[in-house]
């Protein structure tokens, strides 16, 4: 008699943190992959957050490394995806300990920061603490605004997590954009902008002008979405503190595009979880 087919192989099951366009570019792409379950986890700070297709969706923390190491064995994850923002540094860092407590490959998808071009004004700053005390210090080019006072006039864009470092400025004004309220301490002198992108040049050109800014402050996210407003800077010779992004973990496995980490997970999808011990046997 032949031998019997073999039975199919269980979907490997795929726990994707979510944050960044990437992320849900990627869990579209697998919604259609029947070799993979994707388990789409969101941290919730955004009140209406775009959600992608996705086996099971999941909003809120995982009460740091150890719970989501618990939840990796819970839920029988056999691949853990890092695709947060890329200043999510204290995400990266509880996914890192908790795939390698649980024994999970762990992937980090993280886009590229932005590339300064010929004509930029750029300041980087280390940290975003240190792009307040560069604030504090700033003066404006009087030709830019004749009959100006010294107080800068800048454009904020941050993100409003941590908006509270820049509320003992009290000399500058800033416009604030956001995707939802910031409900901590502000600067005294302010105007938010809830707004979401993406932005094209025109736009931010006309928005610069409008507000008649001296300088941006923004983080180097990387990606087209937001990139706009540093080429429109440019184009009016405006500076750009740009705060630098976290380092990664050591030792993970980092791909900067969805197409390179689909095939990442081709290759394990591929592998035999039981060849390297990775069937979630209970440990005594």
């Amino acid at each position: 008699m032949p031998p019997e087919p073999a039975p199919p192989r269980a979907p490997r099951r795929v726990l994707l943190l979510g944050g960044s366009g990437e992320a849900r570019r990627l869990a579209t792409t697998l919604a259609g992959d029947d070799r993979v379950e994707v388990l789409y986890c969101l941290a919730g700070r955004v009140r209406d957050p775009r959600i992608p297709p996705a086996s099971q969706i999941r909003i809120g923390g995982f009460g740091g490394p150890d719970g989501l190491a618990a939840l990796l064995r819970t839920e029988r994850i056999d691949i853990l995806v890092d695709a947060t923002h890329p200043f999510a540094a204290r995400m990266s860092a509880s996914a890192a300990t908790a795939a390698d407590a649980a024994g999970v490959p762990l992937l980090l998808l993280r886009r590229s920061g932005w590339q300064e071009r010929p004509g930029d004004d750029w300041r980087r700053v280390p940290s975003l603490s240190a792009a307040v005390d560069l604030l504090d210090r700033f003066v404006p080019d009087p030709k830019s605004r004749p009959g100006s006072d010294a107080a800068a006039r800048v454009f904020l864009t941050t993100g409003r997590g941590d908006l509270d470092l820049f509320a003992r400025l009290d000399r500058p004004w800033f416009l604030i954009r956001c995707v939802e309220a910031p409900d901590g301490p502000l600067p005294p002198r302010h105007t938010v902008l809830l707004d979401r992108g993406p932005f094209d040049v025109d736009g931010e050109r006309a928005l610069l002008r409008r507000h008649a800014i001296d300088l941006v402050v923004t983080k180097d996210s990387g990606g087209a979405m937001t990139a706009a407003k540093l080429t429109a800077a440019r184009e009016l010779g405006l500076p750009v503190v740009l705060v630098d992004r976290p380092a990664p973990p050591a030792g993970v496995d980092l791909v900067d595009s969805v197409d390179d980490a689909l095939g990442w997970l081709a290759g394990r999808i591929a592998q035999d979880p039981r060849a390297n011990g990775s069937d979630h046997q209970e440990s005594g």
